[in-house]
């Protein structure tokens, strides 16, 4: 069993968030690979598939991102998974809009959702970062990520890497590194990140659950 949690924060206020772009790949998958209808579990919603072979099930928290843990733990231990069968993808703030990186273990570099995974589940997971950029400075990162994608974004590269994430899913059942690695070759080719860096337009956004 392969568990793919998506990182967001719950409502129609935050869907569109750059924040939730975990959300948005999870859901993508869903669509792309014909799992079944979304419903109540773990705290959460989950969705059952199949992913080369692998049964999958996808997860998004139902909790603010700060407290994912309550949805990824008992999932975890209900379904009886070693972290490494374990996929969290979320929104990386040190990546350029577009790129996707997948690495195992390791810190949670200020993401609410992962330290909270990392304090109650345990590091040794495997992550799916997805490059929103950064708005350049540290004061502006809360309203930078809680804020929707622009419209060139949402027309751009968005749905390009979220259907390039869908398509290529499967790869990510194994576990094998080689497998990992061409995940993300084959994201980079099918959707290549847009040239240079995405400036920030506006100030901060109010405060909101993160």
């Amino acid at each position: 069993m392969l568990l793919l949690v998506g990182l967001g924060n719950p409502g129609p206020r935050y869907a569109g968030h750059r924040h939730n772009v975990g959300f948005m790949a999870v859901d993508a998958i869903v669509r792309r690979h014909g799992f079944g209808g979304w419903r109540a579990r773990f705290e959460g919603e989950v969705a059952e598939g199949r992913l080369d072979g692998e049964p999958a099930l996808a997860l998004k928290p139902g909790t603010y991102m700060n407290e994912s843990s309550r949805a990824v733990g008992p999932a975890v231990r209900f379904l009886k998974l070693a972290l490494d069968r374990v996929v969290v993808m979320h929104d990386e703030l040190d990546l350029a809009p577009g790129r996707v990186r997948v690495k195992t273990g390791g810190g949670a570099g200020g993401h609410n959702g992962l330290r909270d995974i990392d304090a109650h589940v345990g590091k040794e997971y495997r992550r799916v970062r997805i490059g929103i950029g950064h708005p350049g400075h540290k004061d502006l990162v809360l309203g930078w990520v809680l804020r929707d994608f622009d419209r060139d974004e949402r027309e751009g590269w968005l749905p390009k890497a979220l259907d390039a994430i869908a398509e290529e899913a499967p790869r990510l059942a194994s576990g094998a590194l080689v497998d990992e690695e061409r995940f993300m070759s084959r994201i980079a080719h099918l959707a290549p990140p847009p040239a240079g860096r995405q400036a920030v337009r506006g100030g901060p956004a109010g405060k909101a659950p993160d």
